[in-house]
C-alpha cells in the first residue's frame, strides 16, 4: 500500500517537474526574440532581461531535479562497475550519505540567503521575488531529499540520510575544531569523486569547509550562485546546448554526412575530415564533447567503417574528435571563460578560430596519412551530387553562419543570438523539414534538460569556491610564489600546459574555468601574456584533458558508446593525443596563432 501511494505520488511529481522544465525552457528562447522584435518597434519589453535572468535560475534546479531523479550527475567513477555487488552497494550508500551531508549544507546557505537578502516588497516586473526566488532553497532541498530517496531499500536509505546529521554536526563544530578536521575531510570528500560522487558536490562540499574554517558566513555560496545563474550571459548556456540538441535529434547529422562525403569523399583522408568537421559543429553548439560521442559516435562510425577505416582507427578518431569544436564560435566554455576573465567574447571567438582549425586539420592529416599509405579507394568527385547534397544540407550549415552574422553585426547581442539559434533550428527541423514531430519536441527538450541542469548546478556552487579562493588572496599569493620561482616565461607556459592538462583529466571545462581561471589570469599579467591568448591556451588545454587517459571523459563516454573496455580506447587514442599535444604547443608558444586575427580586426 506503501509502495503505491510512493509509486504513484512519484509519478505526479516526474510529470510537474518535466511539464514545468518544458514551459521555462522556451520562454528562455522567447524572451530574448521578443525583445529583438519589440526593438524594431523602438520599444522595448518591461523587465524581460530580470525575467530572463530568472528563468535560468529556475531551469537550473528544475534540471537539477531531473538529472537527480534520473542519477545522471557529472561525475567521475573509475573502475566501480568492476567490483561485486556487495562492495558497489556499499560505495553507492556512503556516496549518497556525503552528497546528502553536502546538499544539507548547500539548503542551508541558500535558505539563510533567501531569509534576508530577498525584501517582501520588491518584485521582478510583476512577480514577487520572494516567490520568484525560493526556488533556491527548495531546488537544494528537494535535491537532497532526492540523494536520500535514490535506493528502493530502506535500510541505505537511513544511511542516506544520516548524512543530515553529519552536516549539522560538523556545521555545529565549525570553529576551533574545524581546523584540525577541515583537512581531513576535504581529502576525503574529493578522493570520493573516483567513487562517484557528483562534482557540483565535491566543489560545493569543499567550499562549505573553507567558509566554516574561515569562520566567514556560508551564505555567500548561496549568493554566489545566485549572481551566477542570474548573471547576463549565462542564459546563452541553455538555448546554445538546446539549440545543438534539436540539430542532433534531427537528421542533420546525415544530411552533413552525406554533404562532406560529396565534398571531400574524393581527397585523401576526406571522410577523416568529414567526420571531425560534423563532430566540431556540434561540440560547438552543445559544448559538451560526451554528447557529440553518443549522438554521432554510431553513424560515423558505420560511414567511416564502410570507407575501409579499421576499427581502432575509427574509434580513436571518434573519440578525439569529440571535443574538437570547443574553440570555435559560438563555444560555451569560450563564451564562460570570457565572463569569468571579463574579455570581450567577440575577441575569444576571433582568437580560437586559427587555433580551431590547426587543430581539425592536424587530426585531418592522420586520415590524409592512413589513406595514402592503406591504398583505400576514394569515389570520382561529382559536382552534380555535390551541389544536390549542398542544397539538402544547406539549412544546418547555416545555423552559426546567420547566428554568428547576427552578433558581429551588432544587431543581437550574444543571448539574442543563442535564441535566434534555438527558434531557427526549432523551425528548420520541427516546421520545414518535419524531421521531429510537434509532439516530440517536450522529449528532445528533455534530452537537453539533464544536461543544462547538470553544467549550470556545478557552476553554482563553483562560484563560491571561485569567491572564497579570491577573497583569500590565494591568486596573489600563487603569483608571488610563481615569480619568485620561475624566472622564464617560456618554462612558465610548459608548467601551465602540464597542469591545465591533469586539470583537464579531473575537472570538467566549466567548473575548471571558475575554479582555476582566477588563479592563472593574474600569472598571465605577471608574464606579460595577451589575457586573449591565454584564455585560448586554457581552452585547448582542457579540450585535450577530455582525451587523456586514465580519466579524461571522452575516454568513458567513447568505451560506453561503442561498447569497448576503456583500456582499449586508451591505445586507440595515442596517435591523435600526440597530434593533439604537438598542436597545444604550437598555440602556446606561436602567438601570433591567437592574436593575429585579433590585429587584423582592430585596423
Amino acid at each position: 500500500m506503501i509502495k503505491n501511494w510512493f509509486e504513484k505520488t512519484s509519478g505526479k511529481v516526474r510529470l510537474l517537474e518535466n511539464s514545468a522544465a518544458c514551459v521555462v525552457l522556451p520562454l528562455i528562447a522567447l524572451l530574448p526574440a521578443a525583445e529583438v522584435v519589440a526593438r524594431l518597434f523602438k520599444s522595448g519589453i518591461h523587465s524581460n532581461t530580470e525575467y530572463l535572468r530568472h528563468l535560468v535560475l529556475w531551469i537550473t534546479f528544475l534540471g537539477a531535479l531531473i538529472t537527480s531523479r534520473e542519477k545522471n550527475h557529472l561525475s567521475l567513477s573509475v573502475g566501480i562497475d568492476l567490483l561485486p555487488p556487495s562492495i558497489r552497494q556499499f560505495v553507492a550508500t556512503a556516496v549518497g550519505a556525503v552528497s546528502t551531508a553536502v546538499s544539507a549544507g548547500l539548503t542551508w546557505c541558500a535558505w539563510d540567503l533567501y531569509r534576508v537578502a530577498f525584501d517582501p516588497a520588491d518584485t521582478i516586473g510583476l512577480l514577487p521575488i520572494k516567490v520568484v526566488t525560493a526556488i533556491l532553497p527548495a531546488g537544494f532541498l528537494f535535491i537532497t531529499i532526492r540523494f536520500i530517496t535514490g535506493t528502493p531499500d530502506w535500510r541505505h536509505a537511513l544511511c542516506r540520510a544520516s548524512g543530515v546529521g553529519i552536516a549539522a554536526l560538523i556545521g555545529f563544530l565549525s570553529g576551533p575544531f574545524m581546523q584540525v578536521l577541515i583537512w581531513p575531510l576535504a581529502a576525503v570528500l574529493t578522493l570520493s569523486v573516483f567513487a562517484g560522487t557528483p562534482i557540483f558536490i565535491v566543489l560545493g562540499g569543499n567550499a562549505l569547509l573553507l567558509f566554516f574554517n574561515s569562520g566567514g558566513s556560508t551564505a555567500v555560496i548561496a549568493n554566489e550562485a545566485y549572481t551566477m545563474l542570474t548573471g547576463p550571459l549565462i542564459p546563452t548556456i541553455p538555448l546554445f546546448t538546446l539549440a545543438g540538441f534539436i540539430l542532433s535529434e534531427s537528421k542533420s547529422g546525415e544530411r552533413l554526412v552525406a554533404l562532406f562525403h560529396e565534398w571531400f569523399g574524393w581527397l585523401p583522408g576526406g571522410m577523416v575530415i568529414m567526420a571531425t568537421l560534423i563532430c566540431a559543429f556540434f561540440t560547438t553548439f552543445t559544448g559538451a564533447s560526451g554528447v557529440t560521442i553518443l549522438a554521432l559516435g554510431g553513424l560515423l562510425s558505420v560511414v567511416l567503417l564502410r570507407s575501409g577505416y579499421p576499427k581502432d582507427f575509427t574509434e580513436g578518431l571518434l573519440t578525439s574528435s569529440g571535443s574538437i569544436g570547443l574553440l570555435f564560435p559560438p563555444s560555451l566554455p569560450l563564451i564562460l571563460y570570457g565572463v569569468v576573465a571579463q574579455l570581450d567574447i567577440k575577441y575569444l571567438f576571433i582568437g580560437g578560430l586559427f587555433p580551431g582549425v590547426l587543430r581539425v586539420a592536424m587530426v585531418a592529416g592522420l586520415g590524409i596519412r592512413h589513406d595514402l599509405n592503406s591504398g583505400n579507394t576514394r569515389q570520382r568527385f561529382n559536382l552534380r551530387k555535390a551541389l544536390s547534397a549542398l542544397a539538402s544540407a544547406g539549412g544546418e550549415i547555416a545555423v552559426p553562419l546567420v547566428t554568428l552574422a547576427a552578433f558581429f553585426s551588432g544587431l543581437t547581442t550574444l543571448v539574442e543570438s543563442a535564441a535566434l539559434a534555438v527558434i531557427y533550428a526549432f523551425v528548420l527541423e520541427v516546421i520545414i523539414r518535419k524531421d521531429i514531430p510537434l509532439r516530440s519536441v517536450p522529449a528532445v527538450m528533455l534530452k537537453a534538460i539533464p544536461l543544462i541542469g547538470g553544467v549550470l548546478i556545478i557552476l553554482s556552487v563553483a562560484n563560491g569556491l571561485s569567491y572564497f579562493i579570491v577573497d583569500a588572496q590565494i591568486p596573489n599569493l600563487f603569483t608571488t610564489w610563481c615569480t619568485t620561482h620561475i624566472t622564464s616565461k617560456y618554462l612558465f607556459l610548459l608548467l601551465l600546459n602540464i597542469a591545465l592538462l591533469l586539470t583537464g583529466c579531473f575537472m570538467d571545462i566549466f567548473s575548471a574555468i571558475l575554479v582555476v581561471v582566477p588563479l592563472i589570469i593574474p600569472l598571465g599579467e605577471a608574464f606579460g601574456m595577451n589575457p586573449i591568448h591565454l584564455g585560448i591556451i586554457f581552452i585547448a588545454n582542457l579540450e585535450l584533458g577530455y582525451l587523456t587517459p586514465p580519466v579524461g571523459l571522452n575516454l568513458f563516454m567513447s568505451s560506453y558508446r561503442f561498447n569497448e573496455p576503456v583500456v582499449r580506447i586508451y591505445r586507440y587514442v595515442v596517435p591523435f593525443l600526440i597530434v593533439m599535444i604537438i598542436t597545444v604547443l604550437l598555440v602556446t608558444y606561436i602567438p601570433w596563432l591567437t592574436t593575429g586575427l585579433l590585429g587584423v580586426f582592430a585596423r
